[in-house]
C-alpha cells in the first residue's frame, strides 16, 4: 500500500498544495514552521480522522479561512482508493471512501495502516497514562474492529457509572441499584479489553527489544511491561470493595481506564534516567514494533512517518536506525528534516527510490534532483 498522490486546501498553514508521492522515500525539508510537519500530519488524518498534534479539527484550518480539504489518492490491494474529508468550521465532518460517506469514522480506522515517529511521542515518557493507553488502543484498533467497539462501550458505560455516583454524593442517595448494572457491564467489557491488551503487550515486548538491541547496539538493558487493575482479580469485586471510596471521590477508581505501560532502563524509570537520545531510541523502537505487529496482523505494510526523526540521536544511532529502513520490511516512508543536503546524503544509501520536496511558509515544491 501507498499514497499516490495527496491534494490539500487550507490545512493548517497550507492553503494549497498537490503532490505526486515516490512510492519509496520522500522527504520535507525547509526551516522550522515552514509546514512539512503539516504535510506529513494530513496524512495521518486520512488514516486516522483526525490530527496528530491537535485533536479540535476546527483548528486545523488555516487561519482566516472557513473550511479545509485533505485528500488522497491511494494504491491499495491493487486498487485504487479515493479518500476524502472536508470540514466547514461549525459543521460535521464529512469523511468518505471513493465518494460514499462513512456512517461512522471508526469503520475506516484501520483502512490505511499508518505508524508517526515524531518529537512529541516523548509525551509518552514524560506524560501521564492516559497517553500510554491511547498509544496500546490505537495500535490495537487498526486490526482489531471488536475491541474498539468494546473500548467505547466501556467508555460510555464509565461515564454512566462516575455520573450515578456524582448524582448519588450529591444527593446522599445510597440506592446501589444502578451501580449493580453499571459494575457489570464496566466488568464484561474490561475482561475483553485487558486479555487484548496483555495479548498485545506481550507479543509487542520482544519485538520493540530487537529494534531497540539493534539501534543502540545492543548496549543497554531495557523493558516494558502491563499494569492493570485487572492482574489484582475480578474487577467487579473491585468495584464492589471501592464503592465506598467511590462515592466520595465521585468517581470510578478502579478499571482498565487505569491500565499503564511501564518503561524501564536498567532497571530503573526511562523517565527518571535516560538521556534524550535513550528516549528518542526507545520510542522509535516502540513504534517500530508497533510498525512490525500492525503488517504482521493485518498484512498490510503501513506507512512509515518520521518527522524530525535523527534529532538528538548520535551519529551511530542514526547510521543503524538508516540502515533499518533500508530494508523490504518498510515500504512507502515520510522523512522531514531541516537540511536537504543532511537528508539527501541519508536516502541515497538506503538504494530506495526517492523524492525530495521543499517546504517554504507552506508552499510545497518538488527538488528536481538533476539540477
Amino acid at each position: 500500500m501507498h499514497i499516490k498522490h495527496l491534494n490539500l486546501v487550507n490545512f493548517k498553514n497550507i492553503a494549497q498544495a498537490e503532490i505526486e508521492f515516490s512510492d519509496g522515500i520522500n522527504c520535507f525539508v525547509g526551516h522550522n514552521g515552514a509546514g512539512k510537519t503539516n504535510v506529513l500530519d494530513a496524512l495521518y488524518y486520512l488514516s486516522f480522522c483526525k490530527s496528530y498534534f491537535n485533536s479540535i479539527d476546527s483548528q486545523n484550518i488555516l487561519h482566516g479561512q472557513e473550511f479545509m480539504v485533505v485528500q488522497g489518492l491511494y494504491w491499495r490491494q491493487d486498487e485504487d482508493e479515493q479518500i476524502y474529508c472536508g470540514l466547514k468550521k461549525s459543521q460535521k465532518k464529512h469523511f468518505k471512501r471513493n465518494k460514499k460517506e462513512y456512517n461512522k469514522l471508526s469503520d475506516h480506522i484501520g483502512f490505511l495502516p499508518l505508524v508517526m515517529i515524531s518529537p512529541s511521542d516523548e509525551q509518552l515518557i514524560n506524560d501521564g497514562s492516559d497517553l500510554r493507553r491511547k498509544y496500546i488502543d490505537g495500535v490495537i484498533s487498526q486490526y482489531d474492529k471488536p475491541y474498539l467497539e468494546d473500548l467505547m462501550r466501556y467508555n460510555r458505560s464509565l461515564q454512566q457509572r462516575n455520573a450515578t455516583l456524582k448524582s448519588m454524593k450529591d444527593s446522599g442517595n445510597r440506592n446501589m441499584d444502578m451501580l449493580d448494572l453499571w459494575d457489570e457491564q464496566l466488568s464484561s467489557l474490561a475482561d475483553k479489553i485487558y486479555l487484548k491488551r496483555d495479548a498485545f503487550i506481550k507479543e509487542l515486548v520482544a519485538v520493540f527489544q530487537k529494534h531497540y538491541a539493534y539501534v543502540s547496539a545492543g548496549n543497554e538493558e531495557i523493558s516494558l511491561g502491563y499494569i492493570s487493575n485487572l492482574q489484582e482479580g475480578s474487577l467487579k469485586k473491585q468495584l464492589i470493595e471501592n464503592r465506598s471510596k467511590d462515592l466520595i471521590l465521585g468517581y470510578t477508581s478502579k478499571g482498565v481506564h487505569k491500565d499503564d505501560l511501564e518503561m524501564m532502563l536498567s532497571g530503573y524509570p526511562i523517565k527518571k534516567i535516560a538521556s534524550q537520545g535513550q528516549k528518542k531510541t526507545f520510542l522509535i523502537a516502540l513504534k517500530l514494533a508497533q510498525y512490525e505487529f500492525i503488517h504482521r496482523h493485518n498484512g498490510i505494510k503501513p506507512i512509515l512517518l518520521l518527522d524530525d526523526i535523527f534529532d538528538k540521536l548520535d551519529s551511530q544511532r542514526s547510521g543503524r536506525l538508516l540502515q533499518l529502513v533500508s530494508e523490504d520490511m518498510f515500504n512507502q516512508i515520510f522523512i522531514t528534516h531541516t537540511s536537504s543536503e543532511t537528508l539527501l546524503d541519508t536516502v541515497e544509501q538506503t538504494g530506495k527510490s526517492f523524492k525530495m520536496f521543499n517546504v517554504e511558509s507552506g508552499e510545497i515544491q518538488e527538488i528536481n534532483q538533476e539540477s
